[in-house]
């Protein structure tokens, strides 16, 4: 019986999860994480405000394995051996196979002087509990809001969710009636934020936080943050809540591997997402380093992409076949302010960006039920 090993539970391994069974309902599926859990990111940005609790942010996954027959392993990875046939975990477990799939997620460079002092939402939900708890005790001051990259991977950052937490609050405080008594702060190295949005995007983004009275800091590399400030290359500003998005890179246990790593510290991917230089090891999601152009997005629906992609070449490779499958470069997304969207999505072939409306907000939130359901 073929053995695949996948290592992670978010979004990509379990696209990859759903593809192989869908393709081979025989194959032995491994899936090793440190919970039996999906964490459903897009949802963090409506907790601060009460619209979205643990329910819909911690999805339980006991019950999907169950029925995609998949043997789940509550560990985690420390390294691989024997080229990536036989992958390590702590407590001296190790668990072979004749194929791996990598979708481990990336890790935040928490490299900035005094990070700790802010909060990093995609962290999970605690980092996000921690703002809703925090706005609540405040009568009003400064939130800075802000993001970074990783300097040798452009595609290793997510500033996205980081421009729907500065609308989605303005909006809260404003239905809380009490947006004259906070500044609202963004700040980030970039002169152009969302560039990789397109540029008609960049436009629109910068025109919505002027007309939301948004203080910004662009273009400025970021010293170190403290308590109560951020601190640039030019200057300072005073912030009492500040929420911060850094770049990202690989995991630390890709250190205890003979892998391939591009510069930015991200496993090196070819188009078919196999690991380069590596035998039927593949790779999907934020973990990887993917041809492609510079916009190319860390986010679900690009990793869902590429965990099929995976997925089927892992099957024709341990069938005798070369690998065939690529994954389409696509970004789409919609930038929720609490109670509207605006819809933007960018293809090799060009993009499209709507008006900000309700109806995208309802539309996010139906997707994102819509979405758990085979989950659940």
């Amino acid at each position: 019986m073929k053995k695949i090993t996948i290592i992670g539970s978010g979004f990509a391994g379990l696209t990859a999860v759903k593809t192989l069974r869908k393709k081979d309902r025989t194959v032995k599926i491994t899936l090793i994480s440190p919970k039996a859990e999906l964490v459903y990111m897009p949802s963090l940005i409506w907790v601060p405000s009460g619209a979205a609790d643990k329910k819909d942010i911690i999805i339980p996954l006991n019950n999907f394995f169950k029925r995609m027959n998949v043997s789940h392993i509550l560990n985690e990875v420390i390294g691989l051996e024997n080229n990536g046939r036989v992958v390590i975990l702590k407590n001296n477990v190790r668990v072979d196979n004749d194929a791996l799939i990598i979708a481990s997620g990336g890790r935040f460079i928490k490299k900035l002087p005094g990070i700790e002092n802010a909060i990093i939402p995609c962290d999970g939900l605690s980092g996000v509990e921690k703002i809703r708890d925090k706005l609540k005790m405040m009568d009003g001051g400064n939130i800075a809001i802000g993001f970074s990259g990783n300097p040798k991977e452009p595609s290793a950052m997510r500033g996205g969710p980081m421009f729907e937490f500065l609308f989605g609050l303005d909006t809260q405080l404003h239905k809380e009636g009490r947006r004259d008594k906070f500044n609202l702060i963004f700040f980030t190295p970039a002169e152009k934020p969302g560039v990789r949005l397109g540029k008609k995007a960049v436009g629109r983004l910068l025109s919505e936080m002027k007309k939301r009275d948004i203080i910004t800091y662009l273009g400025n590399k970021i010293k170190k943050i403290e308590v109560d400030k951020v601190v640039t290359e030019t200057g300072e500003f005073p912030a009492d809540l500040i929420l911060f998005m850094p770049g990202m890179t690989g995991n630390q246990w890709f250190d205890n591997t003979d892998l391939t790593r591009s510069e930015g510290g991200l496993l090196k991917a070819d188009k078919f997402c196999q690991v380069e230089g590596a035998d039927k090891v593949f790779v999907a999601g934020d973990s990887g380093s993917f041809p492609g152009p510079q916009w190319m997005p860390k986010q679900a629906h690009m990793a869902d992409l590429q965990a099929e992609a995976a997925a089927k070449n892992t099957l024709d490779l341990l069938d005798g076949k070369n690998a065939s499958y690529t994954f389409k470069v696509e970004l789409m997304c919609i930038i929720d302010s609490n109670n509207k969207g605006i819809y933007i999505s960018r293809k090799m072939n060009g993009g499209m960006l709507l008006p900000n409306c309700r109806l995208m907000h309802y539309a996010k939130r139906l997707f994102g039920w819509w979405y758990l359901r085979q989950y659940r």
